[in-house]
């Protein structure tokens, strides 16, 4: 499921494309999964607006809308969001199209119709913002919390944008174990962590995020933070820090990968 690297990216780069465009009309598919407002609401809310800004809260991609009505795109685990021309042919599980004033269409494509669509306003997300919130403030967020602290980086009420590979990744960098209760790292630890969390968000959104399934991004593009990746997906591979093997554990349902070495 894209994480907020990769809807990171893809805000960007439609905001790039399709700011300041109109949105002519609206064409939405048979398919009610992906509709989570109704289908003639998101039309109506949608023609004839201006697109002022598009950008991310969480893992959701959010247009702004003159007037101030929000179109909101959760892109689930296939979901792409790309920008074409009208002469381009549409693609299979294509389940939305936004006509634009330009000419250009934005098209919502999603084989495995997890994603969802919505038009709402005043939309802040669940939790907090990983990229802007605070150390003291980050600190109070585990505090008395006996679940994993994989499973609280995990929690969207919490922090929201945060997936399965960007806490794996975060908590290496770190040092810390996944299974560690979250309401007993010391605050020296969540200083680490909370730091972590911030470099590695960040340093994936310059690489344009992981393309380890259907991501890409609104032109098409992968992503290339997977090259980095220090222990997701390097199962008995050995560890870029200490060269010990990676190991892979089942926590609350999701696979987790870290050093037994490197994190304590």
């Amino acid at each position: 499921m894209p994480e907020l690297p990769e809807v990171e990216t893809v805000a960007n780069g439609l905001h790039e494309r399709v700011s300041g465009d109109t949105v002519v009309s609206v064409w939405l598919g048979e398919k009610p999964e992906p509709l989570k407002s109704p289908a003639d609401e998101i039309a109506e809310t949608l023609k004839g607006k201006k697109i002022e800004q598009v950008h991310r809260i969480g893992k959701t991609v959010v247009f702004e809308l003159a007037g101030g009505a929000q179109f909101l795109v959760h892109l689930g685990m296939t979901g792409r969001l790309l920008v074409n021309d009208s002469d381009v042919p549409l693609p299979p599980h294509t389940h939305g199209v936004l006509h634009l004033k330009s000419g250009r269409e934005i098209r919502f494509i999603d084989p495995r119709r997890f994603g969802r669509m919505s038009v709402t306003r005043g939309y802040t997300g669940p939790g907090k913002e990983p990229l802007k919130i605070g150390i003291d403030e980050f600190v109070e967020l585990f505090k008395g919390r006996k679940t994993p602290i994989k499973s609280a980086l995990l929690n969207q009420k919490l922090l929201h944008g945060v997936g399965n590979i960007y806490a794996d990744e975060s908590l290496h960098r770190a040092g810390i174990r996944p299974t560690r209760q979250a309401g007993r790292l010391k605050r020296v630890e969540l200083e680490r962590l909370h730091k972590a969390v911030k470099a590695v968000l960040q340093h994936a959104i310059k690489l344009g995020g992981s393309s380890v399934s259907d991501y890409v991004d609104a032109d098409g593009m992968r992503g290339f933070f997977q090259l980095e990746h220090r222990v997701y997906l390097r199962t008995g591979e050995p560890c870029r820090t200490c060269k010990t093997p990676i190991k892979r554990l089942l926590l609350a349902g999701r696979g987790t990968h870290y050093c037994p070495l490197c994190q304590k």
